[in-house]
């Protein structure tokens, strides 16, 4: 069979019906066409140090690429990757120069991951971006009307010793000349100004963006973010600073703590005198109620864009309460490591939410996935790993992917479950990211990283003849920012000489130093995790969590304590028994820079 070869081209139109086409076309031709992007791959990368390592010698068939190049993890290419990033220009993994690395929000060692991207990676990623937009017109209606205040930041970047960039994708993008100078889109106009995004002071750059939604709340269609977390934060920003942004737009003038001179010099056309706008956000944000405050200031809101799928679910009860319920469709399905596809159904429940990866984007293989029987991944006995045009129906698989980039068979971390197929193209719901216990923000703590700070944090009762009996946790997403919450029962052999609340909160600290380097980034520069509060359960609470899951049906012989809870009468036990509250008194020490 015939299939387009040309897989980034995106013909133009009014209506988006060429756009609307493309993704027919893709989503007919699955397998042709991933048997096509693995073949470019290959001969791309052949004369790489990477492959040759496997004697693939020219070959580009899935039969020889299976049969000889394994599965790997971000361990297995840690020492590749760190060549790269000294200094190393050979072909390592990719024939093309790596550009710059992607940091991803999971880490190894305490620091991010470092992606390695080319230059068409990019052109692969405004790909995607150019599909949104077409499939969400089908769903809702004149967004060609208005505006979108969408709240978008830079975050910090850094460059390794051999002098390439690090950072976070979408920070790239933002800086690129594709999102710069991006041709006029009546589908796709901001409220907020570039100078504004691209502003690395995370206060001036919301507050400008911010002060400009508000200024045109009229013109408004869909107010959004990256993540839900972020938009929370933006309307506990509004709730902080409403009375300073009412006084710039009565008055015209700028607060004087916004100093960025490219923000300063645009604001100068956006920002006129409005006393009748001013009276009306102050009405609208003094009073005490606040449900409903999204489409109270923004009253033609036709939806929020935000990610709420995964660790983001959370937070869709407060969404919904400032919001009036407000549709929250998830557009598109993208990592550090390789944009993967869309929601072509965007306006379903988030429950329902599938996302279609297009087969053009990477090659896709998928590791089947069961909790009870984790699979070996011996490169002795390496595990058969199903195409994308092969996956079941209902089952759960870990994602695998081959990139044009160099990545090749890498364990991504997503588990993700076939809901259905369009067209010979599946469709998936995101489940989790493999092994996260504790999710605020883009951050990722797994158990093991739990235990080694807790282990750090107890070094400090030691003093006291004091241990950690037994803890769990969970994110309180609440309180805006959200934090951890680590539930500890102590142990004192004397009783008269227990720690000190003061010692307590050096062990929140002691912990928050022992979290990766994403984690102490949330709370340093973005501001997008609160302080971490331990609390001091009465002794023998845990037991009595033990008793209440074997009366709910659990094995006393196979009962293990939970290490993140969220169910809510579990909650309800363990606050029931909290003696103390401590917090973080400080931020942990964070940098830009990659410890060494």
């Amino acid at each position: 069979m015939a299939v387009q070869t040309d897989f980034l081209s995106l013909p133009r139109d009014q209506n988006g019906q060429d756009a609307l086409q493309l993704i027919e076309h893709l989503t007919k031709n699955t397998d042709p066409i991933q048997e096509e992007v693995l073949r470019q791959i290959l001969f791309q990368n052949a004369d790489t140090e990477y492959l040759k390592r496997f004697r693939l010698n020219g070959a580009t068939d899935r039969d020889s690429f299976k049969s000889k190049v394994p599965v790997v993890s971000y361990e297995d290419l840690r020492p590749d990757i760190e060549r790269i990033a000294n200094g190393d220009r050979s072909p390592i993994l990719c024939a093309h120069p790596i550009s710059e690395f992607l940091t991803s929000s999971g880490t190894s060692a305490g620091e991010r991951k470092l992606m390695p991207t080319i230059d068409e990676d990019m052109d692969r990623r405004q790909f995607l971006y150019s599909l949104q937009m077409p499939v969400m017109n089908q769903y809702v209606s004149d967004l060609d009307k208005g505006k979108a205040l969408h709240f978008l930041f830079i975050k910090a970047e850094s460059k390794t010793p051999g002098g390439l960039l690090a950072r976070p994708v979408l920070t790239s993008y933002y800086k690129s000349e594709q999102f710069r100078k991006r041709p006029f889109d009546p589908y796709n106009i901001l409220t907020s100004p570039n100078a504004a995004i691209l502003c690395p002071d995370s206060f001036q750059s919301m507050y400008t963006q911010m002060l400009c939604g508000l200024i045109m709340r009229h013109e408004v269609l869909r107010v959004g973010a990256v993540f839900a977390s972020g938009l929370l934060r933006a309307i506990r920003f509004l709730q902080l600073n409403w009375d300073q942004l009412v006084h710039d737009i009565h008055t015209g003038t700028l607060n004087p703590k916004v100093t960025d001179p490219s923000i300063r010099g645009c604001m100068t056309k956006i920002l006129k005198p409005d006393p009748e706008l001013a009276t009306f956000i102050k009405n609208e944000c003094s009073g005490e109620n606040w449900e409903r405050i999204i489409v109270r200031i923004w009253p033609n809101t036709k939806y929020l864009d935000v990610i709420v799928t995964g660790a983001m679910a959370q937070y869709i009860p407060t969404l919904d309460y400032y919001s009036g319920g407000l549709p929250k469709p998830c557009t598109m399905y993208a990592s550090s490591e390789c944009f993967f596809g869309l929601n072509l159904k965007p306006m379903s429940e988030p429950s329902d939410v599938s996302y279609t990866i297009l087969p053009n984007m990477g090659y896709f293989e998928f590791l089947p996935h069961d909790d009870h029987s984790p699979v070996s991944l011996s490169r002795d006995s390496p595990p058969r790993l199903v195409d994308l045009a092969d996956v079941e129906l209902g089952k759960f698989y870990e994602l695998i992917i081959t990139t044009y980039s160099g990545l090749c068979r890498y364990r991504v971390g997503d588990i993700l479950q076939v809901t259905g197929f369009h067209n010979s193209d599946p469709q998936f719901r995101f489940v989790r990211r493999k092994n996260v216990l504790l999710s605020i923000d883009s951050d990722k703590t797994d158990e093991a990283e739990l235990q080694k700070a807790i282990e750090n944090a107890s070094e400090l009762l030691k003093e006291f003849n004091t241990s950690v009996v037994e803890y769990t946790s969970f994110a309180d997403t609440k309180s805006i920012p959200g934090h951890y919450v680590i539930y500890w029962e102590l142990f004192m052999k004397d009783s008269s000489h227990s720690p000190t609340s003061e010692v307590l909160n050096k062990c929140c600290l002691a912990m928050e130093e022992s979290l990766n380097s994403v984690y102490r980034q949330g709370r340093v520069a973005d501001n997008s995790i609160g302080p971490l509060e331990i609390r001091v359960v009465k002794n023998g609470t845990f037991e009595e969590l033990m008793d209440y899951a074997i009366s709910r049906g659990a094995s006393i012989n196979q009962y293990k304590v939970p290490r993140c809870v969220n169910f809510a009468p579990i909650m309800e036990l363990l606050d029931s028994r909290v003696l103390s509250s401590h917090f973080s008194p400080a931020a942990p020490h964070w940098t830009p820079e990659r410890r060494s």
